[in-house]
């Protein structure tokens, strides 16, 4: 039987690599899809999410499992995809997956549900594309990461109010495009940052 996550916690903060190494194996894949989707291409994801990896590993002797390693770990690759846009002095913004990019799980291709369940995951990710920054990147960290209002407000650095309008006009925006219901261009925010 395959240790869980708080085991390897546990064990990886009594000093045994081959648990951390384990543990980062387990939660690497989604740490980067968090990047990708922050960052917006593959090139500043792969660097955030290296820098979330060395973040974790310095913090993890800290981490008193007052929330689960996985949340734990995906709001490190939050800040480290935030960290790295202010450092390219860019804005936040997400963009569809590079076909370049390989799939996090495995996959089925006979399976005709595989083929709608892809046509499904490809019309999401088109229409997340084409929100506007300041609507994706709070929808993905409420909707994706399951973080707190006033925690994506305060690493957003912008008033509780605006998150939950961004975020509200974020998910009616998607699923307008969703339904086909597209208008030419996607609406902008217009509330003070």
């Amino acid at each position: 039987m395959a240790p869980t996550s708080d085991e390897l916690v546990a064990a990886a903060q009594r000093g045994d690599t081959a648990a951390l190494d384990q543990l980062l194996r387990i939660h690497f894949d989604r740490i980067h899809a968090v990047c990708r989707r922050i960052t917006g291409n593959p090139h500043d994801a792969a660097d955030a999410s290296q820098n979330a990896l060395i973040a974790i590993v310095k913090a993890l002797p800290r981490f008193d499992g007052r929330s689960s390693f996985a949340t734990w770990a995906y709001r490190i690759a939050t800040n480290a995809s935030l960290d790295e846009l202010r450092r390219r002095g860019r804005r936040p913004a997400l963009a569809i997956a590079d076909d370049d990019d390989e799939p996090t799980e495995p996959v089925d291709t006979t399976s005709w549900r595989f083929d709608e369940q892809l046509a499904d995951r490809d019309a999401i990710e088109t229409a997340l594309g084409a929100l506007p920054d300041d609507f994706r990147i709070p929808l993905v960290m409420r909707d994706l990461l399951d973080l707190e209002y006033a925690e994506i407000a305060d690493q957003l650095g912008v008033p509780l109010g605006t998150v939950k309008s961004r975020i509200a006009r974020g998910r009616a925006a998607l699923m307008s495009k969703l339904s086909g219901n597209q208008s030419p261009e996607s609406p902008r925010p217009t509330e003070a940052p």
